[in-house]
């Protein structure tokens, strides 16, 4: 739906359609990232953003799939925030198409429990061995890598932290607080609401 959704949200023409296409992607990457890092952020800030955002804390495991694991409401807010920028800036169809795969396959390989070698790249890319300590089951420990891309938004929050001697297991992970929380769909839907 973004994609036909653009078409009616462009007001001026600030896109940079003379870049080759995997530049412009680059650049819708980077801009998306900002707008998803911080509502993110403000998720684990506002009771009730984060009672729409507890649904995708809920997993006591990280598995790719996980990522794709948000309550609808709550990943409205979270597109809205990472595209409503690029939309306003006359963003081209075809580079809204190659975001949502990229932001589809980010989020499985972010929460993904594969082991790559990423080196200094790490402190920069929001991996899973990063994203990891954000699904941390304390808000002391957890609140922290926001990104979904990148951590450079974590840097200017100051939020950004990884400790390559931490080894982190399942009874780390999941919402300490709340460790009845539904774990079916439709009681997931309507926890938030309660």
């Amino acid at each position: 739906m973004l994609p036909l959704v653009g078409q009616a949200f462009s007001l001026i023409d600030l896109w940079p359609s003379s870049l080759p296409l995997p530049l412009q992607l680059v650049v819708a990457i980077l801009i998306a990232d900002m707008g998803i890092t911080l509502a993110h952020f403000a998720s684990h800030r506002f009771q009730s953003l984060w009672k729409l955002h507890a649904v995708h804390h809920s997993s006591r495991r990280l598995y790719g799939f996980n990522g794709l694991m948000k309550h609808p409401l709550h990943q409205l807010i979270e597109t809205v925030a990472g595209t409503m920028p690029l939309l306003l800036m006359g963003v081209p169809h075809n580079i809204m198409l190659l975001l949502v795969v990229a932001v589809v396959l980010q989020l499985l390989l972010q929460h993904s429990n594969v082991a790559y070698f990423s080196g200094p790249l790490k402190y920069i890319l929001a991996i899973n061995s990063v994203h990891r300590f954000h699904h941390l089951n304390t808000a002391k420990e957890g609140d922290v890598n926001f990104g979904l891309f990148t951590t450079l938004t974590d840097r200017i929050l100051g939020t950004a932290y990884f400790d390559s001697l931490r080894k982190i297991a399942i009874k780390d992970l999941g919402i300490s607080s709340e460790p009845d929380y539904p774990t079916h769909y439709m009681g997931q839907l309507l926890q938030p609401f309660k």
